[in-house]
């Protein structure tokens, strides 16, 4: 991809720079991890046993950790290394806690924490074919993030996808103890994770709020534990598919949205599993249009 700075009207290329240390990419991710990945930073150079991890993480959202590894060699099984990691973190659980709680005022307890959401990310200036093929599994809780930076200061990250794999890692290799460890518990959902148990209503009320919402461009879909992320560079809705209706998650601050029906419930001082203060159910198509204007409110908030 060439990127360009417009000058009048004129075209100035801009010059794709680099990182000269690992560690120089590092610590311009752990200082902005917030920003970049919605995540908690909890500790750099992350020791236990054997092991040394680059940076652990914490989501808030699935109450999981995050551990984060930057690479600059493209020789590195991603799949060999992602599984020690992870296995060395189920082994290791209460080490996990300890750190965060060490490092926050507000413990967690370990069964507390969904363990079933942990996930590897890995950073790199760039990624071996052989890597970037890695990824193709529907159900591999690693990810691979290419970061560019260019000349003028600026940064590009690029998550190399796999939303449209089919086939299931336990193809990949023959198993061994570790991974088959890590496959019991931790899991990557789908869609059809969420929606194979409802009724033909409730599934055909899904898609239409979701053809609706595709075609506003740029959706990014995330299928989560507990809800199915509809997202541009962050969250704008969360919808939980249950047997009868559809439970969403405005992702608005409380007095953002203009709900004049107020078929809106304030969850700003509760407990609830997506993101921002509004709630609403639907069970049918009576409301679609006005749930969906609502939604659209918080998509252009949050692109």
């Amino acid at each position: 991809m060439d990127l360009y700075m417009i000058k009048g009207e004129k075209l100035q290329s801009v010059e794709v720079g680099n990182f000269k240390l690992e560690i120089e990419l590092q610590s311009l991710i752990e200082a902005n991890l917030d920003i970049i990945f919605k995540l908690k930073f909890v500790k750099s150079e992350f020791s236990v046993k054997n092991f040394r991890i680059d940076t652990l993480a914490y989501d808030e959202n699935n109450n999981s950790f995050v551990i984060i590894e930057y690479k600059r060699n493209q020789k590195f099984s991603i799949v060999d290394q992602g599984y020690s990691y992870l296995s060395i973190m189920l082994n290791n659980k209460a080490d996990f806690v300890l750190e965060y709680n060490e490092r926050f005022q507000n413990p967690i307890k370990r069964s507390n924490i969904d363990w079933s959401q942990s996930r590897v990310f890995f950073i790199s200036p760039s990624f071996s074919e052989y890597q970037k093929n890695a990824v193709n599994f529907k159900d591999l809780p690693m990810e691979l993030y290419k970061v560019t930076r260019y000349e003028n200061n600026m940064l590009a990250m690029q998550q190399i996808s796999n939303k449209n794999a089919t086939e299931n890692v336990k193809t990949l290799k023959p198993s061994d103890p570790d991974k088959e460890a890590v496959d019991r518990e931790v899991k990557v959902f789908s869609e059809e994770d969420h929606l194979e148990r409802i009724n033909s209503d409730i599934r055909i009320l899904y898609e239409i709020i979701k053809e609706e919402i595709i075609g506003w461009g740029n959706v990014e879909i995330e299928p989560k534990k507990k809800y199915i992320a509809f997202k541009k560079k962050r969250n704008f809705m969360d919808i939980r598919i249950q047997k009868k209706a559809l439970k969403i998650w405005i992702n608005l601050k409380k007095g953002e949205l203009n709900d004049k029906a107020q078929i809106c419930e304030d969850v700003s001082e509760r407990g609830h599993f997506g993101n921002g203060d509004y709630q609403v159910s639907i069970k049918d198509e009576n409301d679609l249009s006005y749930v969906i204007s609502l939604i659209k409110q918080s998509y252009y908030k949050n692109r």
